[in-house]
C-alpha cells in the first residue's frame, strides 16, 4: 500500500472486533518451542513482527502454518542454537527464545538487541536471571552475541531489581522446564503476561500468582500441545476508543476487558466521555462535550505510555487545558 485516502468529519459508528494483542501473540510463538507438540495459536495479529518472529522460528527449526488469524506451531527439533543476527534487529522479542533454546538443548547463542553497536546493557536483567537459574552466558562484543549453555536449569527465588515485562516472561519461560520451585518477585503485572501464563498452563506448565507482583512456577519434566486464543490488543481497544469520542461518534468494541483497561476507563469517564460496559464488549460515546483531563503514564495497572499519543490527540477537542505527563522509566527488557 503507497498510500491512504481519509476523508475526515463523519462520526464513527458500529462494532468491530480488534486484533490479538501482538504482546502475547510473539511470546505465544515462543512458548510453543517448550515442547515437541503441536500448539495452535487463534486470533494471532497479521503484523510484521509476528512474521519476523515467525521466519526465526523456521531458522531454529519449526513448522508454521498460518491459515488466516490461526497458527499452527510445531517444534519437533530444534536444528540451530543460534538467532539471524538481522532478523533479530528486526525483531527484539527474538531474545526469549534464549528459553526454550536452553531448555530443550542447553546452548543458545541470541544477539544483542541492535547488534554490538549497543553494547551488552540492553537486556542485562533477562540475563541475570537466566544465570540465577543455572545458566552460563557470556557477551562478545566482536560478533553482538550472548553465547549461553546450560547442563540443568534449577529453580531459584528472584526478584527484579526493576519492572521488566520481558524480564518477567523469558524468566517464566525458562522456568516451566526447569528443576524445583522458582519464585519471582517484583515481576510484571500487565494482562499480557497473564495471558502467557494461562498458554503455558494449558501446556501443562505449573504456575501461579500467589502474592502481589509475585510469581511461583514448579517445573514440569515435559510441556504438551494445545489451542490458546489471544485476547484483544489493549492498544487497539484505545485507539479505535479514541477515534470514537474525537469524533462524536458509537462504537461497540467486543471482547475488550474492562479490566484490562481500568485506567484509560477512568480517565474517559473524568473526561466526560460515555462509556457502557457490556458483558462481551465495552462501548464507546460522545454524549457531551470533553472536559480536559491530565493523564500521568505508569506501569500496570496505570495508564499506560502508549496511550498518551492518542489521549493528547483526544484532549484537542476537549474544553480547558490538560498535562500528559510521562513517566521515565529505564529500559525495561
Amino acid at each position: 500500500m503507497e498510500k491512504l485516502i481519509i476523508t475526515g468529519g463523519n462520526p464513527l459508528h458500529g462494532s468491530v472486533k480488534v486484533s490479538g494483542a501482538k504482546n502475547v501473540a510473539l511470546k505465544a510463538l515462543v512458548a510453543a518451542c517448550l515442547t515437541n507438540e503441536e500448539v495452535i495459536v487463534e486470533n494471532i495479529p497479521l503484523i510484521s513482527d509476528f512474521f519476523v518472529m515467525v521466519d526465526i522460528m523456521q531458522d531454529l527449526g519449526a513448522r508454521v502454518h498460518i491459515d488466516g488469524h490461526k497458527a499452527v506451531v510445531q517444534m519437533d527439533n530444534f536444528v540451530s542454537d543460534t538467532i539471524p543476527l538481522d532478523k533479530a534487529a528486526q525483531a527484539r522479542t527474538s531474545v526469549l527464545f534464549l528459553a526454550p533454546l536452553l531448555a530443550r538443548i542447553g546452548r543458545a547463542n541470541i544477539p544483542n538487541p541492535g547488534g554490538c553497536r549497543l553494547g551488552a546493557r540492553p537486556i542485562d536483567r533477562i540475563v541475570d536471571g537466566v544465570r540465577a537459574l543455572g545458566a552460563v552466558v557470556t557477551y562478545k562484543s566482536e560478533d553482538g552475541y550472548f553465547h549461553a549453555h546450560a547442563k540443568e536449569m534449577t529453580g531459584v527465588t528472584y526478584s527484579f531489581s526493576k519492572n521488566t515485562h520481558t524480564g518477567t516472561e523469558t524468566l517464566i519461560l525458562s522456568a516451566v522446564l526447569a528443576k524445583g520451585k522458582t519464585v519471582l518477585k517484583n515481576a510484571a503485572e500487565e494482562p499480557e503476561v497473564d495471558d502467557l501464563i494461562v498458554l503455558l498452563q494449558a501446556m501443562g506448565a505449573r504456575i501461579t500468582r500467589n502474592a502481589h507482583r509475585e510469581i511461583t512456577i514448579v517445573g514440569v519434566e515435559t510441556l504438551h500441545g494445545t489451542t490458546f486464543r489471544i485476547s484483544p490488543d489493549r492498544n487497539e481497544i484505545v485507539t479505535f476508543a479514541t477515534a470514537a469520542l474525537i469524533t462524536k461518534g458509537d462504537i461497540f468494541i467486543e471482547e475488550a476487558k474492562e479490566e484490562d483497561i481500568a485506567s484509560f476507563l477512568e480517565k474517559v469517564i473524568a473526561a466526560r466521555g460515555g462509556v457502557e460496559k457490556k458483558e462481551n464488549g465495552i462501548r464507546f460515546f460522545y454524549h457531551t462535550p470533553l472536559l480536559a483531563t491530565d493523564v500521568t503514564t505508569a506501569i500496570y495497572p496505570g495508564f499506560m505510555t502508549d496511550w498518551q499519543a492518542p489521549w493528547a490527540v483526544l484532549m484537542t477537542q476537549a474544553e480547558g487545558n490538560c498535562v500528559v505527563h510521562e513517566t521515565v522509566f529505564e529500559n525495561k527488557m
